[in-house]
């Protein structure tokens, strides 16, 4: 029986680990032949390889690509180049994004971590749209990976440039939604709370005290926030545009 997305392209930047490799899989798993860009790092492109690999085992086209999120030159260039190799580009999820804690003050964020912060996790966003929305058909689909925190509801020491870059997130979308809504192109934001990943596992002495406050009494898993990209991705999600869904267990509740 095809899947929900058979027939469509996707591309998943920072899709070689955690949430995002676990987009990419189910994006696969629902039909979509599916691009993963990953960082130049060695670790990034094997790990990125791993991905392809398990996408080529559910019948699907993939390819990993290293760019820069951070770059919008870069970024530019990788969208034109799926869309090359693909012959189409239907999904974007931009699920690149970099976390660099720094409490205010003299011992703080470097300027230059600030900047990087804030290059790849909102300006790369805004660059990808961009230039995916150059190639989107109707019913194309961008949604954006952001974090709970951004709501203002909930803060932690140390993350205010994180968590800016990821608000800055939100608000973009909503006005590209209204901007591309016109064209049946849809533009969402996903913002997961703890998930056990490798960059924040939940198996330490944080991860068991922050369990503990989540009402559902764990931390997600990536195939979780999966599930909800791979529904916003698909024909059954027409009518939410600009929409900002927390997936928290009811941390923001």
């Amino acid at each position: 029986m095809p899947g929900t997305l058979e027939g469509r392209t996707a591309l998943v930047t920072g899709g070689s680990r955690g949430v995002g490799a676990a987009i990419a899989l189910k994006l696969a798993a629902e039909g979509a032949d599916v691009a993963v860009s990953h960082t130049h790092s060695p670790g990034s492109a094997t790990a990125a390889t791993e991905v392809v690999t398990a996408v080529h085992r559910l019948g699907r086209r993939a390819r990993a690509y290293a760019s820069d999120q951070g770059d919008t030159t870069a970024v530019e260039a990788l969208i034109g180049t799926v869309v090359k190799d693909f012959g189409r580009l239907d999904i974007l999820v931009n699920s690149a994004g970099v976390f660099i804690a720094g409490e205010v003050g003299p011992d703080g964020l470097d300027p230059a971590a600030s900047a990087r912060q804030i290059d790849v996790n909102y300006t790369g966003v805004i660059a990808a749209t961009r230039a995916a929305a150059a190639h989107l058909p109707e019913g194309g689909r961008i949604v954006n990976i952001g974090t709970n925190a951004a709501t203002g509801r909930i803060g932690f020491n140390g993350l205010g440039e994180y968590v800016a870059s990821k608000a800055a997130v939100a608000a973009y979308s909503r006005g590209a939604a209204r901007d591309l809504a016109g064209r049946g192109i849809t533009v969402n934001v996903v913002q997961p709370g703890a998930i056990n990943t490798r960059m924040n596992p939940e198996d330490t002495e944080w991860g068991a005290a922050l369990g503990a406050t989540i009402p559902a009494g764990r931390y997600g898993r990536p195939e979780e926030v999966a599930a909800l990209v791979a529904f916003l991705a698909g024909p059954d999600a027409a009518y939410i545009n600009g929409s900002v869904i927390n997936i928290d267990g009811g941390m923001d509740a």
